[in-house]
């Protein structure tokens, strides 16, 4: 998604006088164009991420609207307390972007990954997390953060291909319907949702009702969805993410509100290194049960419950 992100900041950066990019030494091969774009409203901060957000924070103290861009663990973790303190206290509009959400850096290890970012960022006041999953959804997601007024942490990874009409949307919209069906329905966060999609041919006909959520935190749920798992009273959730602070932990107590008898909760999510070896990005999802037959049979079992 880094591309889709770089060409969507330097449609903006045209006409935004007050953007400036702050890099943690990371974006060969993808920024050079916004460097070159920017100037001097691009800062290399260099591997010092503490430095990085609170030069950000006093950037958008003075009025300017700061981009802060990293691998994603560099840019949420290490720089937790400053984010806390310099930004989200004072509520000011610092725009974290982390590349290689999940299990993104795959061979390079758990200090690359980001498995607990989203539920990290969602402890902190005033800041909103947007998780795109197809290639248009970056564009939309930059315009939309960046018309926030207060923090934001966009979670880049690699783009789900773009699925039917649903992801051609002229807007963002943190909670979607990608297609409807009549026996469970399965909500996903992120690009990890191109793992169900491409089992969808596999399973019975029009059986998977499939939600993708991409904004955090979530407050509110649309009536559809609510209707949805009423009637079929079957739910699996899908995230490459660990199960604290993620997307099934958000969303469960917002239908306990709402549904009107028990259902069937499947929570499929990262389960770190089982193996405790490191390899693809595709070969964790499997190991975590988030792809090819493992997520298969999760899905044929609930519907045969």
């Amino acid at each position: 998604m880094r591309v889709e992100f770089a060409e969507s900041i330097l449609k903006i950066a045209a006409s935004d006088k007050n953007l400036v990019f702050v890099s943690g030494d990371l974006g060969f091969m993808a920024l050079e164009a916004i460097r070159d774009r920017l100037g001097d409203r691009f800062i290399n901060a260099g591997v010092a991420e503490q430095n990085m957000v609170s030069i950000a924070a006093g950037l958008a103290a003075r009025g300017f609207t700061p981009l802060v861009y990293s691998i994603a663990p560099f840019a949420t973790l290490r720089p937790f307390e400053q984010i806390r303190n310099d930004i989200c206290f004072h509520n000011l509009p610092v725009k974290i972007v982390g590349n290689g959400g999940g299990y993104g850096y795959g061979i390079m290890g758990a200090t690359h990954h980001a498995l607990e970012d989203v539920g990290v960022m969602r402890t902190l006041p005033h800041m909103r997390i947007f998780v795109p999953s197809f290639s248009r959804d970056v564009e939309l997601c930059v315009e939309s953060m960046l018309s926030h007024p207060g923090p934001t942490y966009l979670r880049l990874g690699k783009a789900a291909p773009d699925y039917g009409s649903v992801t051609s949307a002229s807007s963002w919209s943190g909670v979607r319907q990608i297609c409807q069906g009549s026996s469970v329905v399965v909500v996903a966060m992120g690009p990890v949702i191109e793992n169900i999609i491409n089992l969808l041919p596999e399973l019975p006909a029009d059986a998977v009702e499939l939600w993708t959520i991409g904004e955090f935190p979530v407050r509110e749920l649309p009536e559809e969805l609510i209707s949805a798992v009423q009637r079929t009273g079957k739910l699996l959730t899908l995230e490459e993410h660990y199960l604290s602070g993620g997307l099934a932990e958000n969303i469960a107590p917002l239908l306990m509100r709402r549904l009107a008898r028990p259902i069937e909760l499947v929570t499929l999510h990262a389960q770190g290194y089982p193996s405790e070896s490191y390899g693809s990005q595709g070969w964790h999802q499997q190991e975590s049960g988030l792809r090819g037959g493992h997520l298969l049979q999760s899905v044929s079992e609930l519907l045969e419950r």
